[in-house]
């Protein structure tokens, strides 16, 4: 009997351990870095407007394209992502997110360090066609699906 009710006090012990536990929370709004924050994508110079296209970038066979282009914010787990490129003379000089989650710490100390590599990979590869960044898988997948959106604009 006294077995039993040892076994008995510490499952529930256990249980109310683990269900005390505060696991992090992706609460609260996302924060946006740029006046751009509809799904939409635009094209903020000289280039087109258009919407976005879900297939890989098919080279430089279009026109010469400069200016700014906005990609389509793309909703991931952990809140949108939204890239802006710049063109000069056809070539990509610049990537840059534009929206990004930072609800909360993690997310920020993630992204500090993610984004960067993200826009240097994009401008040396001229192309959506980078790698995902360690540790930061679901917001490297967004800024390729924004990324590409706004190549698509370019009509690179």
């Amino acid at each position: 009997m006294r077995r039993i009710v040892i076994a008995v006090m510490s499952t529930i012990s256990g249980l109310v351990l683990l269900f005390s536990y505060h696991t992090s929370r992706n609460e609260g709004s996302i924060a946006v870095a740029g006046p751009a924050s509809s799904g939409g994508g635009s094209a903020s110079s000289s280039g087109t407007s258009s919407g976005s296209s879900n297939g890989s970038s098919s080279g430089s066979g279009g026109s010469t394209a400069s200016g700014t282009y906005t990609g389509n914010s793309v909703m991931t787990r952990w809140g949108a992502v939204q890239v802006q490129i710049t063109v000069a003379d056809g070539k990509i000089t610049a990537a840059e997110a534009v929206e990004y989650p930072q609800a909360n710490p993690r997310d920020r100390q993630i992204n500090a360090y993610a984004l960067p590599v993200l826009a240097q990979e994009a401008t040396q590869a001229q192309s959506a066609d980078i790698d995902a960044v360690s540790g930061a898988t679901v917001t490297s997948d967004g800024y390729v699906q924004s990324l590409q959106s706004a190549i698509d604009q370019a009509h690179l």
